[in-house]
């Protein structure tokens, strides 16, 4: 940061990154990439008691989130009209992401979910991930939760469409895939959390599932459990059918990484094991979320 005082008598004061003198008519000429400017910050009732304010005296009233100027001229606060437009912040992991989502080709309903982020996660400390399955109407509260709520929707390997399982029914009650035989990782066309919560949002590879199981010594389901990934026991929809199976019991949840033509690679976790494992790409897995 540089700071320029030109003379006592008329001064002007420049503060800037890149050491320039103060604009010839500017009195206070403020320069940056990277930051801004913060005028005083009040409430209401501290704006009103300021005594003999400045004519053009300027404020933020944290009480309604607004600018105001004083007019002397009418003995008045005046308020500062926003427009419409808006500018938000980059996103940054641990921020909650809230979505809409649409039963389409993609979502099996419609529904409202906000999604946890967390970093940190040994073995891949620099990524961020969502702390729920996508469609998960909030994080599980137990491991061995088996209500739909938590365990969120399933999906067939690259495949788009999701299915939401209640127990009894599954939604869409479309014909099931099976067997699927492609030689294909899955595609980012076909990338559920690429497309609905926005790029770069993904499955995780195999290489990131080991390296987080094997970072968290992960040897079975409180593994995942006690990590801030809060992964609990969704099960899965069989390979057969399409029907409901091991949820509270067992948690599988895809990679984006293809193990053969047929098998895929997967996370699974037991009361009696931790491991990444192939199975075919007919089943219906959990997916979580990482970029």
């Amino acid at each position: 940061m540089f700071l320029f005082f030109a003379g006592i008598a008329g001064a002007q004061v420049s503060i800037n990154d890149n050491g320039s003198p103060p604009d010839s008519s500017a009195m206070l000429d403020v320069n940056s990439t990277n930051k801004g400017v913060l005028v005083p910050r009040m409430s209401q009732p501290q704006i009103s008691a300021i005594s003999n304010p400045a004519n053009g005296l300027i404020v933020y009233n944290t009480t309604d989130s607004k600018m105001y100027i004083y007019v002397a001229g009418v003995n008045a606060w005046k308020k500062v009209s926003y427009g419409t437009g808006t500018l938000s912040r980059p996103f940054l992991c641990g921020d909650t992401i809230t979505r809409y989502h649409v039963a389409d080709t993609i979502a099996p309903v419609t529904k409202t979910v906000t999604y946890s982020t967390v970093s940190g996660i040994p073995g891949e400390p620099s990524k961020c991930w969502i702390s729920s399955n996508l469609g998960a109407s909030q994080q599980a509260t137990y491991y061995f939760g088996s209500d739909e709520a938590s365990a969120g929707w399933y999906w067939q390997f690259n495949r788009m469409q999701g299915y939401k399982h209640d127990g009894i029914d599954r939604t869409p009650d479309s014909a099931w895939i099976d067997p699927i035989v492609e030689s294909s990782n899955w595609l980012a066309a076909n990338d559920p959390y690429s497309l609905e919560l926005g790029s770069p949002w993904r499955i995780p590879t195999s290489s990131e599932w080991t390296n987080v199981d094997a970072a968290g010594s992960w040897t079975y389901y409180l593994g995942p459990w006690n990590s801030e990934l809060k992964m609990h026991r969704a099960g899965d929809l069989l390979n057969s059918d399409g029907s409901l199976a091991n949820r509270g019991s067992t948690g599988y949840y895809w990679s984006g990484t293809q193990g053969g033509s047929a098998n895929a690679s997967f996370l699974n976790f037991t009361s009696g094991s931790c491991d990444v494992s192939n199975l075919s790409k007919a089943n219906g897995f959990s997916v979580r979320c990482v970029r």
